[in-house]
């Protein structure tokens, strides 16, 4: 076994990656991330510690969350980027020592040896990864399942946490649950009933961090408003940008508008149309493709420059690796990184501008349009005319459908579901599993689309807003008395936090597939099913 890795819908064998990662990641890659979590443990242990006495550590909230978010499935493929991160995770672990001596903070328990670890360099540690290893240290695999699970609704929220700081939104008792968590992980020792608890409490404040995200991105860029996008192409060149970075496409956009040049977005950036801010870039062309996992055949066809500002990257195919740029916590070896803000200045796009100045047009791939721009404030301002067909029995129920979209054959499970619905049916939608039923021609009920995009991943919050609006409408005592059926696809991290938070707000019901998770052990699965009617798509 040279590696392994389970925490994503796609773990080979329905077990984990033993030898290389379905997603493309190597086994060195496997092993420094791993090292770069454990380290990101030893630190939050000091960090919440500074936290409870209330000094200002945001250096250390913003390593976890950046290093967190590295680690995501088909964020970071570079080796040396995640060992520089961690030679960077060992200054702010001494850092946080010397607050704490200087503070004269005693600890209730031992250092864990996260707080002492170190390695001289990055090939000499390859032999050494049984004793980094946490999941192997563990010999209850049931403790060994809700650790996992913990621990990936944390990096969950650290990539919606991410984002809503790069705007300038955070919240102290969001880092602080996350840095308790995280250094609680360390007890071996820990039990059962605490876990539950500290899983039940990342629900929670999963809601908090897409609360705090949906603040960041509206009263940045306005509330989402009912949109047609356009999935032609135009005669210029053109740059396509992907990932979830709002931040990123306004500054590519503001420094793009008069370079004869399009801007196109792929994937998880499709709603950005939807926002109010950025209708007014003309050369704002439209969305280019499907789901990530088709950026191999998609990325090659587009012609032009491609930027990756988050999650959602495929090892890059030798005939288009030099127009791939990639930046945030996105890298990739051998492709050219946009390197972070500095100063408060903007990010510098002027490479990707120039090289996309001398590529050809895209290449069409369809024509048409997407209908979307349906978060909470506007399914609200549609409310009336929703109550009204639902009085009426012209639609009767409602299935949000959220979550990752993934390249198994499997997935097309949500297509046959999408199409054989009732056409009293409304298919409630956020993140890119929307790709495999948004262009089907399902029509319409008294003009409301059947399929109602939220927006990205993260914008699941919507459609639970969207459900307590409607209980509160109708009076009801409990959010499962809603006509609404729960049909959720996952891929990654961010679709666990997702999960979680509505467990939290008391959904229950929900079918979760492809495939259930492979790090949840047999009695988890029990336990979620017989707790809160969790089950799996047949």
């Amino acid at each position: 076994m040279k590696m392994f890795c389970y925490q994503c819908q796609e773990a080979a064998t329905g077990i984990g990656c033993t030898i290389k990662g379905v997603c493309g990641k190597t086994p060195e890659v496997s092993d420094l991330q791993d090292i770069l979590v454990y380290l990101t443990k030893g630190i939050s242990f000091f960090a919440y510690e500074l936290h409870k006495t209330n000094i200002n550590v945001e250096f250390a909230d913003k390593f976890m969350i950046d290093s967190l978010f590295t680690t995501i499935t088909n964020v970071n493929f570079d080796s040396n980027t995640i060992y520089e991160k961690i030679k960077e995770g060992y200054k702010i672990r001494e850092k946080l020592n010397e607050l704490i001596k200087q503070n004269n903070i005693r600890f209730t328990s031992s250092l864990p040896e996260a707080c002492t670890f170190y390695i001289n360099n990055k090939y000499e540690l390859l032999n050494k990864t049984e004793s980094i290893r946490i999941i192997k240290n563990i010999k209850n695999e049931d403790i060994t399942s809700l650790r996992e699970l913990l621990l990936y609704g944390v990096k969950g929220m650290s990539a919606y946490a991410h984002h809503a700081y790069v705007l300038g939104y955070k919240k102290k008792e969001i880092f602080q649950f996350m840095h308790r968590s995280l250094s609680r992980t360390l007890d071996e020792n820990i039990e059962i009933d605490e876990l539950l608890t500290l899983i039940n409490e990342c629900g929670k404040y999963g809601v908090e961090v897409m609360a705090l995200l949906d603040e960041a991105h509206t009263k940045t860029y306005g509330n989402p408003e009912i949109t047609e996008v356009n999935i032609g192409v135009g005669n210029r060149p053109g740059i396509l940008i992907s990932g979830h970075d709002l931040k990123d496409l306004e500054e590519l956009l503001e420094q793009s508008q008069d370079e004869n040049i399009d801007i196109y977005t792929h994937c998880e950036m499709l709603p950005a149309h939807y926002y109010p801010a950025f209708k007014k870039y003309k050369h704002f062309k439209g969305n280019y493709g499907n789901a990530w996992w088709k950026q191999n055949e998609e990325f090659e066809k587009f012609n032009g420059p491609i930027l990756l500002t988050t999650n959602c990257l495929v090892p890059p195919k030798e005939t288009y690796k030099d127009k791939l740029y990639t930046t945030g916590p996105v890298s990739y070896e051998g492709c050219i990184h946009i390197p972070d803000r500095k100063n408060g200045k903007p990010k510098d796009f002027s490479i990707i501008i120039n090289h996309a100045k001398k590529c050809l047009p895209p290449t069409p791939i369809e024509n048409g349009i997407i209908v979307g721009g349906f978060a909470h404030a506007q399914i609200l301002n549609l409310a009336d005319k929703i109550i009204e067909a639902i009085n009426n029995k012209k639609i009767k129920k409602f299935v949000v459908m959220a979550g990752c979209d993934g390249r198994m054959n499997t997935r097309e499970y949500y297509t046959r579901f999408a199409k054989n619905l009732p056409q009293d049916t409304i298919i409630l939608t956020a993140g890119c599993a929307k790709y495999r039923y948004i262009k089907l021609p399902l029509g319409n009920i008294d003009g409301i689309p059947r399929v109602l995009d939220a927006g990205q991943c993260n914008d699941s919050y919507s459609l639970a807003l969207v459900a307590l609006k409607l209980k509160e409408i109708f009076n009801f005592n409990d959010i499962n008395d809603l006509p609404i059926f729960y049909n959720i696809a996952w891929y990654e991290q961010k679709a666990v936090i997702v999960l979680l938070a509505l467990l939290y707000l008391g959904v229950k019901n929900i079918y979760l597939g492809p495939t259930l998770p492979s790090f949840l052990s047999p009695n988890i699965k029990k336990f979620l099913n017989i707790h809160f009617g969790l089950k799996e798509i047949k």
